[in-house]
C-alpha cells in the first residue's frame, strides 16, 4: 500500500520469464513490469480480504488474494510464487480490479445507446463512438478537457458529420476522449488516463482521435468518428490495428466540429472492417468521388528512411508481395513538410483557443500547455511565411501522387510501450509528423490500413490518393494482402525514377 516499488521489484522474479497482466495486457520481463511500476501512480486504497493459498510442488505455490477497495468493491490478485535458492519471489501475477461502469480513459458519457439513429439504412445496427469535439444536441463538447467540460454551452444542434450517420441508421454508443483540444498524438491525457491499446496492451493507443480507437479496437463500438489534422486517425489505427480514413480536406463538413486548425482539420472514421469504414464514407462523402490507379504503387524513398529499419523491412516485403510495380516519386522535403504544418496550425490553434487558454491558466496538461506555449509564440511573420508556401508544396504533392496511390508505413514504427517516457513519446511525435504531413498539407485523403505487423505489434500501410479518391482508396486496399513477418525484400521499380 505504500507503493514501495523498490520492494516490490524484490519481490518479483528477476529476468525475462516474469509475467504481470491485467485488463490493459500482459507485461513480459521484470523490467517490463519494473518500468509500469514505478509510472502508475500507486494503488487506490484497499485492504486483504483473505487469501487463499495452494501449494502446487515443492518449491511453488499459489496465491489468490482478494481485496476490499476503501470506495466500494473487490478485486483479485492471482500470484505464483517459486521458492529459488531459499527465497521467495512471484513467477507470474494477474490483477483483477473492481469493476468498472466505464472506462473514463475511454468514455466521457456512455448510453445504451446515448442516441438513437433512424435505425434503418447502411448504417443499421453500428455502434458510433464520437470523439469530444463533435456538437451532440443536449450534450456539451469537453474537448479532453475538465475545465472545457464545464465551461462549455450545451449543444442545440447535432454536426453535419454525425448527423449523417443517424440519418442512415447508426447509433450513437457515446462520446469518447480526446487528447486536449486534439493537439497532439500519443493518446495520453493528463487528466483522465490514456486509453488502452487494443490490439497490444502493453503499448499507447495513440491519438488524438484516442477514446474512439480504443472503443472500437476493444469492440465496444463498431465505428469511431474523429478528426485528422496532423495524424491523429491515421496513427491510433495504425497502432492499433484499425482501418482509418482521412477524408479529402472539405469534403466532409466540420460544421458542429470544434476546430484545431482549419487549414488542416478533417472528418474521418475508424473501424475494424473495410466494410463498416466504406459504408460511413459512402454515406457521408458526396457523389463526385474519383477513381484511383492502383495498379502501380508510388513509393517515395525519403518516406522509407523516415521509418524504423524493421518498419522499412516489412514495407519492403508487403510491396514485394503485392505483386504490383513499383514507381518511385519525389516528394517535397520531409522536414520542409513538417515544420510548414506546424507553424501554420499552431498559430490557427492558438487563435482558435489561446483566449480560453489565458482565461483558465493551469487547467491544460503538461504536454499539451508546452505545446500551446510555442503557438504562442508564433510571429505573424512566422505564419505569413509558413502559410505563403502552403500553395507550392501543396501543388508539389498533388503533382507527385496524379492519380496513383502513394504509399508507405502509416507511421515510423509500432506504437511505444506504456512505459516510454515524456521524451520518446515526443521523439516519435516528430518523426512521426514527417511522415503524416505528407497528407496534411497536401489537402488529400489517407488510409492507414492493417496490412503490416513489426515485432508482433501492428503497423499500419497508409495509401495516399489524390483528391476525392477516398472510397476507392478504402477499396484498393481491401485487395491487398496482410504481411505478418518481415523478411528483407528490396523494392523493385518497374519505371524510371520521377
Amino acid at each position: 500500500m505504500r507503493d514501495d516499488t523498490d520492494l516490490l521489484d524484490a519481490l518479483f522474479e528477476p529476468g525475462s520469464e516474469t509475467l504481470r497482466g491485467d485488463d490493459a495486457g500482459l507485461l513480459r520481463g521484470h523490467d517490463a513490469i519494473s518500468a509500469f511500476r514505478t509510472r502508475r501512480g500507486g494503488v487506490a486504497p484497499r485492504t486483504i480480504a483473505s487469501v487463499e493459498v495452494r501449494p502446487v510442488g515443492g518449491d511453488t505455490v499459489l496465491v489468490v488474494g482478494e481485496s476490499a477497495f476503501a470506495g466500494g468493491g473487490r478485486g483479485l490478485q492471482t500470484q505464483l510464487w517459486r521458492r529459488t535458492d531459499g527465497v521467495w519471489r512471484i513467477a507470474v501475477a494477474h490483477v483483477t480490479g473492481r469493476p468498472r461502469a466505464f472506462d473514463r480513459s475511454i468514455w466521457r458519457v456512455l448510453g445504451d445507446p446515448l442516441v438513437h439513429g433512424t435505425g434503418a439504412g447502411p448504417l443499421a445496427g453500428v455502434r458510433v463512438a464520437v470523439k469530444d469535439l463533435f456538437d451532440i444536441a443536449g450534450q456539451v463538447v469537453g474537448a479532453g478537457n475538465p475545465e472545457h467540460e464545464r465551461s462549455a454551452p450545451t449543444a442545440t444542434e447535432t454536426a453535419a458529420a454525425l448527423r449523417a450517420l443517424l440519418d442512415s441508421g447508426a447509433d450513437v454508443a457515446g462520446i469518447a476522449g480526446t487528447d486536449e483540444f486534439a493537439y497532439a498524438l500519443a493518446g495520453r491525457n493528463a487528466h483522465f488516463g490514456a486509453p488502452p491499446n487494443g490490439a497490444d496492451g502493453t503499448r499507447i493507443g495513440g491519438g488524438s482521435t484516442s477514446g474512439p480507437a480504443s472503443a472500437v479496437a476493444l469492440g465496444q463500438a463498431d465505428l469511431g468518428l474523429g478528426t485528422d489534422t496532423a495524424g491523429s486517425l491515421r496513427v491510433p489505427a495504425s497502432y492499433q490495428g484499425l482501418w482509418g480514413l482521412r477524408t479529402t480536406h472539405d469534403a466532409v463538413s466540420r460544421h458542429g466540429v470544434l476546430p484545431l486548425a482549419q487549414s488542416f482539420d478533417t472528418v474521418g472514421w475508424l473501424a475494424r472492417s473495410p466494410d463498416v469504414l466504406t459504408a460511413a464514407a459512402t454515406v457521408s462523402l458526396s457523389e463526385t468521388a474519383t477513381d484511383v490507379d492502383d495498379g502501380t504503387l508510388l513509393v517515395a524513398e525519403a518516406l522509407l528512411d523516415a521509418a524504423e529499419p524493421d518498419t522499412a523491412r516489412a514495407f519492403a516485403a508487403w510491396v514485394a508481395d503485392t505483386g504490383r510495380p513499383v514507381r518511385r516519386i519525389v516528394l517535397p522535403d520531409l522536414d520542409d513538410l513538417a515544420e510548414t504544418l506546424r507553424v501554420v496550425q499552431a498559430a490557427e490553434a492558438w487563435r482558435n483557443h489561446g483566449r480560453w487558454i489565458g482565461e483558465h491558466p493551469g487547467s491544460l496538461g503538461e504536454d499539451v500547455a508546452a505545446r500551446f506555449t510555442a503557438a504562442a509564440a508564433v510571429t505573424a511573420e512566422d505564419e505569413d511565411t509558413a502559410r505563403a508556401r502552403l500553395p507550392e508544396l501543396r501543388a508539389r504533392i498533388r503533382d507527385a501522387v496524379g492519380g496513383g496511390v502513394l504509399c508507405l508505413p502509416t507511421v515510423p514504427g509500432p506504437a511505444p510501450l506504456r512505459t516510454a517516457t515524456g521524451p520518446d513519446v515526443l521523439a516519435t511525435r516528430r518523426a512521426t509528423l514527417r511522415m503524416t504531413a505528407v497528407a496534411g498539407v497536401g489537402g488529400l485523403p489517407a488510409l492507414s490500413a492493417p496490412l503490416l505487423q513489426v515485432g508482433g505489434a501492428p503497423v499500419g500501410v497508409c495509401l495516399v490518393g489524390g483528391p476525392d479518391t477516398d472510397r476507392d482508396l478504402v477499396a484498393a486496399a481491401a485487395t491487398f494482402p496482410t504481411h505478418l513477418s518481415n523478411p528483407s525484400h528490396p523494392l523493385r521499380p518497374s519505371h524510371p525514377s520521377r
